[in-house]
Formats: structure tokens, C-alpha cells, sequence
């Protein structure tokens, strides 16, 4: 099988959230285990990940120097992590596949992802990102062209663009290292954000791209026999927080999406992933399954986490 699996939650980062690269580089030797074994049995794999950490990050080196040096922007920022996380999940799958006797290459590819410039999402920037601020130190990153926001007793934060993704561009590429027998990491952190101008021409711009929905594409574009899309909770829970909270192991999709039109799943956590998921089932008629990190293996034959099938399956 064709495998994308997605990595978030605690994949790249230890479990008390810190992120120095000690941290990193022990998460990922966790993370590669599961997709060492998927390889070792001898799967296609493509991996994408997260990168919030990795990104607060540089854009905390950015105010801290900002006085001094211009902030590098955003798709820059994507960019760079893109690249650091694939080296980090490069040296611990090659290190894996090595004890698992799998010879197989691996590759970490730095990837766009096209917005559109008229999205909402483009126009409007409203999704925070980076620490709180006082208002004079703000100042000086909307000095720099950022756009802070004003949230009261908590202080100034930063809002940017968040689009909705429309297509992977470096697809090719990744297809590509697949047929010639490679474990390829790519469109980490939603994919660098770059729009068309009127003369064709690509530009980065300033905005995040939701990492699930950019999974979902690309498993789409590679055409993936499954998504898998790992975080830090073994299954997507009905009734969270609640004396009726029950765990979904198998649901089909319609019984997924009405569950996600009444408003189950929050907009910070969940909402994003089981969207994914239902946008790869209803577009590749495939399935799906949001698992946990360790869960990774069973999943993928249905046995662990929230199993996602096309409606047709669930018919008969």
C-alpha cells in the first residue's frame, strides 16, 4: 500500500511540549519507529508533519532581534523548518529501517503549497500565531509590516493569514522519489504558502496553511491507498469532556461528517483533523484513520484509532 502518513501532537516535540532540539531530535527517534515498521513491511510511505513548535520558535528569535535585523517572513520560516524536521525524520527513519533491515533511501523535500490571493483567509488575517506582547514591543514588529492585534489584559499577538490550500505544487517530485523506491517527507507544516501573480509567476506570502488539510491533498495528489494522521490521542472522542464521552473506532463518513456538522469537535484540535480525513474519503473513496502515535500499525489495518470509511463500505 501507498501510505501518507501525518504527523502532529507530540511527533516532534517531548510530551511536556518543549521543543529544544534535544527534544526534537528524541521525538522523532520515537516517531520513525511506527514508520520504520510500516516500511519493513513493505509499504510506500510519505510522511508529512507539523511545525507550530519549530515556527514559535524563529518567530521568538524574530522579535528578540528585531531592532537589530529584519524579521525573516513567514514563508521563510515554514521553509525553514520544512528542511530541519526532514533532516531530523531523515536520520532517525534511516536509522530505524537500518535495525529493521529495510534498505530503503529516504528524502526530505521542501514544498509549496498554492493559495489563492483573494481567499477570505488571504484577506482577512485572523489566526493567531507567536506569544503575547506588550504594546511597545509590538510597535516595532508593525513597524516591520506585521499585523498585531490588541487582545486586552493578555497583551498584542500577531494575526496572519490562514488559506485554504489548493494544491501541492511539488507533487511531481514527491511521485517521482516514490517510483524510484524512496521514503519522502514533504509539505511539512501545511507546505511553504506562495500565491500566482497575473504573469504566472510564484511568490511566498505571509500565512499558515492548516497541516491536516494540506495531508489530505497530498495523499490525495499521490493518490495514497490511506491517510493516517497521528496525534496524541488514540482515538476521536463523541461527547468530549463530558459523563457520555465515548471513543468512534469505525464510522463511515456520513456518520463522521453529521457528527462534524453538530459541532463535536473543536476548531483548535480536532475539527481540523477529522475534516482531513473526511475531505481523502470523500474525494479518493479511501480510507482514513486518526490514531495515536504508538497506534500507527494497527491502524492502518483498521484494528487502533478512528477508523474512516467511504459510506458504501458500511452498506452491505
Amino acid at each position: 500500500m501507498r501510505v501518507l502518513c501525518a504527523l502532529g501532537g507530540n511527533a516532534l516535540s517531548s510530551p511536556d511540549g518543549r521543543a529544544r532540539p534535544e527534544d526534537q531530535i528524541a521525538a522523532a527517534g520515537r516517531a520513525a519507529e511506527g514508520l520504520a515498521d510500516l516500511v519493513a513491511a513493505g509499504h510506500e510511505l510519505v510522511v508529512t508533519h507539523g511545525n507550530g513548535p519549530q515556527v514559535g520558535n524563529l518567530l521568538v528569535k524574530n522579535e528578540l532581534a528585531a531592532a537589530v535585523v529584519p524579521p525573516v517572513p513567514l514563508d521563510w520560516c515554514v521553509a525553514q523548518t520544512q528542511a530541519t524536521i526532514g533532516v531530523i525524520l531523515s536520520n532517525a527513519l534511516e536509522r530505524g529501517l537500518r535495525a529493521r533491515d529495510a534498505h530503503r533511501p529516504v528524502a526530505a523535500l521542501v514544498t509549496r503549497t498554492l493559495v489563492h490571493s483573494d481567499d477570505p483567509g488571504m484577506l482577512t488575517p485572523t489566526k493567531p500565531i507567536g506569544r503575547y506582547l506588550p504594546r511597545d514591543e509590538a510597535q516595532v514588529l508593525i513597524d516591520h509590516g506585521e499585523v498585531w492585534r490588541d487582545f486586552g489584559t493578555k497583551g498584542w499577538r500577531r494575526v496572519v493569514a490562514s488559506p485554504e490550500p489548493q494544491r501541492i505544487l511539488d507533487v511531481p517530485a514527491v511521485r517521482a522519489m516514490l517510483a524510484s523506491g524512496y521514503v519522502v517527507i514533504a509539505g511539512g507544516g501545511g507546505g511553504v504558502p506562495v500565491v500566482e501573480d497575473s504573469d504566472g509567476a510564484l511568490r511566498g506570502v505571509e500565512a499558515v496553511i492548516d497541516k491536516d488539510l494540506a495531508a489530505a491533498g497530498l495523499g490525495e495528489a499521490v493518490e495514497a491507498d490511506v491517510l493516517l494522521i497521528a496525534t496524541d490521542v488514540p482515538h476521536v472522542l463523541l461527547g468530549y469532556g463530558s459523563p457520555s464521552e465515548r471513543p468512534l473506532r469505525h464510522v463511515t463518513r456520513g456518520e463522521l461528517q453529521a457528527a462534524a456538522d453538530a459541532g463535536e469537535f473543536a476548531a483548535g484540535s480536532m475539527a481540523p483533523k477529522v475534516e482531513a480525513a473526511l475531505r481523502f474519503v470523500r474525494n479518493t473513496g479511501r480510507n482514513a484513520s486518526i490514531c495515536s502515535l504508538d497506534d500507527i500499525v494497527p491502524a492502518l489495518a483498521g484494528a487502533a484509532g478512528t477508523h474512516v470509511t467511504p459510506d458504501v463500505e458500511r452498506n452491505h
